[in-house]
């Protein structure tokens, strides 16, 4: 006759990374239209989300344009020091500045 085992359970608790968030910072060197371009290039945000991002750089100096995995974030950020200048200004020599940090 079969012995019935008991059934186990196992209640691991499962640790997820911790979240990222993605801040674009301002400056004079970039247009809404470069900032717009940008995001939903590199974000692929519909366009009325990336212009309130647009906005939000603008009157408050930063925005955070994604919430993401470490290694995602990192990526972001750099795709975005790599995006180029504003070629509608011509005293932009550069990209835009972003940060990553920690989502709490």
């Amino acid at each position: 006759m079969p012995v019935a085992l008991p059934e186990q359970h196992t209640d691991q608790a499962t640790d997820t990374a911790p979240l990222w968030h993605v801040v674009l910072h301002n400056d004079d060197d970039h247009t809404y239209d470069y900032v717009i371009d940008m995001l939903v290039k590199l974000f692929s945000h519909p366009i009325e989300r990336a212009f309130q991002c647009a906005c939000e750089v603008d009157s408050a100096g930063r925005s955070i344009v994604e919430t993401t995995s470490k290694e995602r974030a990192e990526l972001k950020q750099e795709q975005i020091h790599a995006y180029g200048p504003d070629h509608r200004i011509p005293r932009c020599s550069g990209s835009m500045t972003a940060t990553i940090e920690t989502a709490r």
